[in-house]
């Protein structure tokens, strides 16, 4: 049961990063990062209403906490699926996944903030960490040559706070509602959110284009069946393995955007992104423990 649980956050890990290539093809095919999103939470939305009709049975109470909760969620996977996308536009894949995992520090730096987490040497010494590795992923270390724009590395970070409020609102929800229901109604939201920030001519240009098979898989690996995988997965392992396993995304990402699109790390890069991974796996552990 244990090793099945990790298996299906492996696979939802693995759709997530292939999402973030197939989602740098389409915009180097000229489709907009905005609209791309708007189809990928889309699909989503219609494979986890349909997961809500069949067991509606189960999803008829809907509290008002549930309402309120999923409407963050949704608003943090709108944030995060857009300003993921708008960093590999202006960066690469492999950098805009990892510097999306560099949520949990900037969540815990605000818990700092608000006094809801107590400081500690190890936990600064993580943020030290992953500052770091940024500095290296990103080539900010030499100013005048730096590798990434401004732009990619803002709205990589962008898409992780985003991330981290995504998971914040869903956890909350979870507690009064069903995954069917609370993933059903951020999805809506984030569809509402996305509807209207979009060009509404090149969004109907996608049903009539030779790409909306590759919008339609977006939606299925990045969104529809990424969260059903990962969903299923968190409820048969520790949360602990789960963030461990969920590092396998920028990697899947990285090992895409190389070998797929031709993207290229160079070693300070690639050291970058280990010293982000590493820490970040570290912290998941010691806070889920």
């Amino acid at each position: 049961m244990k090793f099945m649980g990790l298996g299906l956050v492996i696979l939802a890990a693995i759709c997530w990063g292939i999402s973030g290539g197939i989602a740098d093809i389409l915009m180097d095919k000229g489709w907009d990062p905005i609209v791309i999103s708007l189809y990928r939470g889309a699909v989503g939305f219609i494979c986890f209403f349909v997961w809500f009709l069949l067991s509606f049975r189960q999803n008829r109470d809907i509290s008002t906490r549930t309402w309120i909760w999923s409407l963050v969620a949704g608003v943090g996977v709108a944030g995060n699926f857009t300003f993921y996308f708008l960093s590999i536009e202006a960066s690469s894949v492999a950098i805009a996944a990892t510097l999306m995992y560099t949520a949990p520090v900037f969540v815990l730096f605000i818990s700092f903030l608000l006094r809801l987490e107590q400081s500690t040497w190890f936990k600064w010494c993580c943020i030290a960490g992953v500052l770091l590795g940024i500095i290296l992923l990103t080539g900010a270390y030499n100013t005048e040559s730096i590798s990434v724009s401004f732009l990619g590395i803002l709205a990589g970070l962008a898409a992780g706070l985003s991330y981290a409020l995504f998971i914040f609102g869903f956890k909350n929800a979870s507690s009064h509602g069903t995954p069917p229901t609370t993933l059903t109604i951020a999805f809506f939201s984030f569809c509402l959110i996305l509807i209207f920030l979009t060009d509404k001519g090149e969004a109907a240009a996608v049903l009539t284009s030779k790409d909306l098979g590759l919008f339609i898989l977006l939606g299925i690996l990045g969104a529809g069946l990424s969260f059903l995988l990962y969903v299923n997965g968190i409820r048969k392992t520790t949360p602990a393995n789960a963030s461990m396993v969920a590092m396998v995304e920028p990697v899947t990402a990285s090992l895409f955007g190389v070998l797929v699109i031709g993207d290229h790390l160079n070693i300070i890069q690639m050291l970058g992104m280990a010293v982000i991974l590493v820490t970040i796996t570290t912290l998941s552990v010691k806070q889920a423990n």
